[in-house]
């Protein structure tokens, strides 16, 4: 059944992640999903919630290479891509590969690198390639952008614009992770061995890792969940709402459209179903929309502000009566 497969893999992707990440799990699951879409995912939070580290332990949980670059004012794309360099004992070019050629990437703290640096990843994320001096080298298939930000520090940082924000899948929250987690996560982190310790390599390896086969099988799973053409009419006309709207500059894209499609065929299996249904829609609305919206330049912009307009959205779209299975 297609709904367990999907499951079994996020489950078990989570149970190992959970090992040296403390609460957050709506964020974890999100994070596997978004992998699993063929997404990329934008993680926003205060200093020190382990944003570092589930990107880290997420990666090793699947066996997977990973590379963290963490971006400065001062970074420039060929730190990030790689350089043609010219080798003088046999007189040729050769291409010195970048931090980008790996499995699973985290952008630290993108926004503190200027945009030049920030459109390094562009290509990269829409189309998995990389053009360096007029030469395109391929990247993995299963090639995943996590990146980072802090919603509170402002000074010295460089906004992503809009078209960084739209190859973003998710942008997931992550806040402070509660008393009895935090209070776990002292007690057995302060001790003389830690398990963060034990999954620091970059690139460590679970004994559980799951197999690359199965995680390509899982991405074409995933698009087999049925969606009925009312739903998908349902998704269009919430997106288009977001571009008529008064308070909006700027509505989502119609690639914001394909991403919650795909974000609620996610749902729709992890609630053990093969079709979507407008609750899947509904439930995935905020973490595919609120970061592609911008607001007009009149109205003052708070942190939960997106979420509420499309709340309200949400509130005037007609749901579908009948959607077929």
């Amino acid at each position: 059944m297609i709904p367990a497969k999907i499951k079994n893999v996020v489950d078990t992707v989570y149970e190992q992640v959970r090992k040296d990440v403390y609460g957050h799990e709506e964020t974890v699951r999100l994070l596997i999903g978004g992998f699993l879409i063929g997404g990329h995912v934008l993680l926003e939070g205060p200093p020190g919630v382990a944003k570092t580290l589930t990107a880290r332990t997420f990666a090793t949980s699947l066996g997977l290479r990973f590379k963290r670059i963490q971006f400065t004012p001062d970074l420039m794309p060929s730190d990030v891509t790689g350089v043609t360099m010219f080798d003088q004992r046999s007189a040729t070019f050769r291409f010195a590969p970048g931090p980008i050629f790996a499995d699973i990437i985290l952008a630290d703290e993108i926004n503190r690198t200027p945009p030049k640096t920030q459109a390094s990843l562009l290509e990269a994320m829409e189309e998995r390639f990389v053009t360096i001096d007029g030469e395109r080298h391929s990247l993995d298939e299963l090639f995943f952008v996590i990146a980072t930000q802090n919603p509170v520090e402002h000074e010295g940082t460089f906004p992503l614009p809009e078209a960084q924000l739209d190859r973003f899948l998710f942008k997931l929250k992550m806040e402070y992770p509660g008393a009895a987690f935090e209070e776990e996560m002292i007690r057995k982190l302060s001790g003389a061995a830690t398990t963060a310790e034990s999954g620091s390599q970059e690139n460590a390896q679970f004994s559980g890792a799951i197999n690359r086969d199965v995680l390509v099988e899982t991405r074409a799973l995933i698009r087999q969940i049925h969606l009925d053409q009312s739903v998908s009419d349902y998704i269009q006309r919430i997106v288009a709402a977001t571009r008529d709207h008064a308070d909006l500059a700027l509505g989502a894209s119609p690639r914001a459209a394909l991403n919650l499609a795909l974000a609620s065929k996610l749902e729709a299996a992890l609630q053990g179903r093969e079709y979507v249904i407008p609750d899947d829609v509904q439930v995935m609305c905020k973490h595919v929309l609120s970061h592609r919206i911008i607001f007009q330049p009149e109205i003052f912009e708070i942190e939960e502000e997106a979420e509420r307009l499309l709340e309200g959205i949400l509130s005037t779209v007609s749901v579908p009566e009948r959607v077929a299975v």
